[in-house]
C-alpha cells in the first residue's frame, strides 16, 4: 500500500542571503607580489643575463635607459599584463587564489589591464610601493590602481554576505 503524504505550499521564511567573493587584504596581496617578483627575478636571470653575458654587454649600469633595465622593466610590464588578461591573475595570484576583477562584474578589457598593472604599477614603484599600503586601509582593500582602473582582487573560493 502506497502512503500519501500532504504537503502545503508555503513561501519561503527566511530569503537565502546573496553573496560575493571577499576582496583580498594586504598581507595576501603582498605575499603573492614577492612570489611574483621572484618568478620575474628567475625569468630575467634566464634570459637577459646569459645573453648580455654572452655578448659581453654591461650588466652593472645604474640608469634607468640602460639595455639591461629596460629589458627587464618589459619582462616585468609583460608579466603582470598578460597573464592579469588572458588568466585574471599572475602565478603568485594563482598560489594564493586570488584574482582580479571589475568592480562591475564585465570581463577585464585590454585598457582597464594596461592601465591597472602597466600605469598603476609604474606609479607603485616611482614612489617605492609606498601607495600600495593604502590596500591595508581601503575599505574592500582596494590599491590606487584599483580605484582608477575600478578593479578589485577576491578570493576565489571565500564568500562573504553581500551588503
Amino acid at each position: 500500500m502506497t502512503e500519501v503524504i500532504e504537503t502545503f505550499e508555503t513561501k519561503p521564511t527566511t530569503l537565502y542571503p546573496q553573496i560575493q567573493h571577499k576582496t583580498a587584504g594586504f598581507w595576501m596581496r603582498f605575499w603573492a607580489f614577492i612570489l611574483d617578483s621572484v618568478i620575474i627575478a628567475a625569468i630575467v636571470g634566464v634570459t637577459i643575463r646569459p645573453l648580455f653575458a654572452l655578448m659581453d654587454w654591461d650588466l652593472i649600469a645604474v640608469n634607468w635607459y640602460a639595455p639591461f633595465t629596460m629589458l627587464s622593466a618589459v619582462i616585468y610590464y609583460a608579466y603582470f599584463i598578460l597573464l592579469t588578461k588572458y588568466f585574471k591573475q599572475t602565478l603568485g595570484k594563482m598560489v594564493f587564489g586570488l584574482r582580479v576583477e571589475k568592480d562591475n562584474g564585465e570581463p577585464l578589457d585590454w585598457s582597464t589591464i594596461v592601465f591597472r598593472e602597466g600605469v598603476g604599477r609604474f606609479i607603485n614603484s616611482t614612489f617605492f610601493h609606498v601607495p600600495y599600503l593604502i590596500v591595508a586601509f581601503s575599505p574592500k582593500n582596494k590599491s590606487v590602481a584599483d580605484y582608477f582602473a575600478d578593479t578589485v582582487v577576491v578570493h576565489e573560493k571565500m564568500f562573504i554576505e553581500k551588503v
